[in-house]
């Protein structure tokens, strides 16, 4: 993953000498060395490696809440995570923040979430099939508030979502009207998370890497 051309300071090298000490051990006598272990019982069960592997990274696993919906700018932020921020032991959940349903329920809202959810994790698992991948529908009035609630209950350690490219005039209203309108639900959820948010899309188009928006800096340009 590319950056700005920013050189990091270089740091002092160290040299160690190595010593090696040698050592003349004598061997024990034949009364004094110990028997071999015994031969592992029938029903004894010996260790498998790749349980174990398996279980200590669960242990330290992530949980990597993305954001999605039909919109270009949120498959944009999801591959941006698959392939910048999630590693093989983090498990990715996929949220889809929807109104709520009406008195007599919409089946058709209803199915057509549960099948954007399948698509992207489709894509996760064909980008990551070692990562775990979990979905949930989240329904609220308030997306940003939802967001942020549903990402405290999951446990996540980074929120992703993506950010649509606002207009030329949009900037100048929220130039000249200062802190009076609210922003994006991506802006919300960026500033008020309380674990690592990030915000992001594509530079342009045609490509030209990513502009990342977390607390800290806004359209942070990094290359693809």
């Amino acid at each position: 993953m590319g950056g700005s051309s920013r050189t990091s300071p270089r740091l002092p090298s160290f040299c160690f000498n190595r010593i090696a000490a040698r050592v003349r051990v004598r061997s024990p006598p034949p009364s004094e060395r110990k028997p071999p272990p015994p031969p592992p019982a029938d029903n004894a069960v010996e260790p498998n490696p790749a349980e174990e592997e398996a279980e200590v990274a669960s242990i330290g696993r992530r949980r990597i809440m993305i954001v999605v919906d039909t919109s270009p700018e949120s498959k944009t932020a999801m591959l941006w995570a698959l392939s910048h921020a999630v590693q093989t032991s983090d498990c990715v959940v996929l949220v889809n923040a929807v109104r709520p349903s009406s008195k007599h329920g919409d089946r058709s809202r209803d199915s057509k979430s549960r099948e954007l959810l399948h698509s992207m994790k489709n894509i996760c698992q064909a980008k990551k099939p070692e990562v775990v991948v979990e979905v949930s529908v989240v329904e609220a009035t308030e997306r940003g508030a939802a967001i942020l609630e549903e990402a405290r209950k999951q446990g996540a350690s980074l929120l992703v979502m993506g950010q649509k490219k606002r207009s030329f005039t949009w900037r100048l209203v929220m130039l000249w009207a200062g802190n009076k309108i609210s922003g994006s639900v991506a802006d919300y959820c960026v500033q008020n998370a309380t674990c690592m948010a990030v915000a992001v899309r594509r530079k342009s188009r045609r490509g030209g890497g990513y502009l990342i928006t977390t607390k800290r800096h806004k359209d942070f340009w990094l290359l693809a």
